[in-house]
């Protein structure tokens, strides 16, 4: 009866140590840095934290130094186009594309473009797809009836890198949702 209790008892504290060990691992690979900036942006913008996780996450691996091949830069991979774009929108002439190397201007910035996209479009996706591949392809998309039956949803994306890239943002901010309790 002994032995029994003890094997249950190193049973018991080898799943123990198991999930620990588990739920340790995903926090090191799903960190939280630079929470005061994205939870500070998220809210301004109406975002969830754990969705501009996914986009950090994933576009740079919390890399504020980040330089795509097609030059977009920091945290949340602003290309020189799309800066302007944003810059206009929020009325901020004093800000430099060279700023982007900044994570509290990143963010800002990243934060801003999302909540831009998710105002023009009506879902999740389609505002990653638009981020990913751009604004003028999803509304494109959008408008042929092979991408989207409905014009507002978007059935297939022609680009395959885009098409990964949105259920990789998606399954990422779960992550942090389940993992934070960042919604």
């Amino acid at each position: 009866m002994r032995r029994r209790r003890r094997w249950i008892g190193r049973a018991v504290a080898a799943v123990l140590l198991l999930a620990a060990g588990s739920w340790l691992f995903l926090m090191l690979r799903y960190p939280l840095k630079y929470e005061e900036l994205v939870d500070r942006y998220s809210a301004e913008n109406g975002l969830s934290p754990a969705f501009v996780y996914g986009v950090i996450r994933t576009e740079s691996s919390f890399r504020p130094d980040a330089v795509s091949p097609i030059g977009a830069r920091g945290l949340m991979q602003i290309t020189e186009e799309t800066f302007e774009w944003v810059q206009w929108r929020m009325g901020d002439p004093d800000t430099t594309y060279e700023d982007l190397f900044d994570p509290e201007t990143n963010i800002r910035y990243g934060t801003r473009l999302l909540a831009l996209l998710l105002d023009e479009f009506n879902g999740e996706a389609e505002a990653l797809a638009a981020y990913h591949a751009g604004w003028g392809s999803v509304k494109r998309w959008l408008a042929e009836s092979e991408h989207s039956a409905d014009g507002v949803v978007l059935d297939h994306i022609p680009f395959g890198d885009t098409a990964r890239y949105i259920p990789k943002v998606l399954s990422t901010a779960d992550i942090y949702r389940r993992l934070y309790g960042k919604e």
